[in-house]
């Protein structure tokens, strides 16, 4: 009768396992936008990159199972303003020559008063630090909407320092933002 038993029990836990959760992976669609706001002189400025890819498995319910993998292509970025855009694939702010790339990583999920926080790891100029953003996931059949948005603070990645790391001249805080469209794998 215990073989019996355990038989049952390990068929049971057979069949569960496919009903576990598991993150749904998505595609990120051409229609997606990395962006970043600031302030320099007092004024808002915007921008955005022009490369970038992603990884994404997602799933509200799965959050422990969840995973963002994102590479930026610094040189690739966009400003209106053309000394701006001069300025910042240079040594002084993002230095491309010397890190083509920026990279954020997640390292969990938590939800904060029913909201979802992804925290994660970002490498910008050699340096990484941890990163939070506020996550809003809007499925739609297979597919979805994902926005993330949160702050930096560009002085602690060294983009802006020496002459420029006077905070009333270019602002401390970089508000960073994204909407992905995504199709289900």
């Amino acid at each position: 009768m215990k073989t019996v038993h355990r038989f049952a029990a390990g068929a049971l836990l057979m069949f569960a396992l496919p009903c576990a959760g598991f993150a749904a992976d998505y595609a990120v669609q051409p229609a997606s936008t990395l962006g970043f706001s600031g302030s320099f002189q007092g004024s808002s400025f915007d921008g955005g990159f022009k490369q970038w890819q992603a990884t994404i498995s997602y799933d509200p319910a799965q959050l422990a199972q969840s995973k963002f993998d994102v590479n930026v292509t610094m040189a690739s970025v966009a400003v209106s303003d053309k000394d701006q855009q001069g300025a910042l694939p240079g040594k002084d702010f993002f230095d491309v020559a010397q890190y083509p790339t920026a990279h954020f990583v997640t390292t969990g999920f938590r939800n904060v008063g029913g909201k979802v926080v992804a925290d994660g790891r970002l490498t910008l100029r050699g340096v990484t630090k941890p990163v939070s953003l506020a996550v809003d996931f809007k499925p739609q059949g297979k597919n979805a909407t994902l926005d993330v948005s949160g702050t930096l603070q560009r002085l602690a990645f060294g983009v802006g320092g020496g002459d420029y790391a006077d905070t009333s001249v270019i602002g401390a805080d970089v508000k960073v933002h994204a909407h992905l469209v995504l199709v289900g794998k």
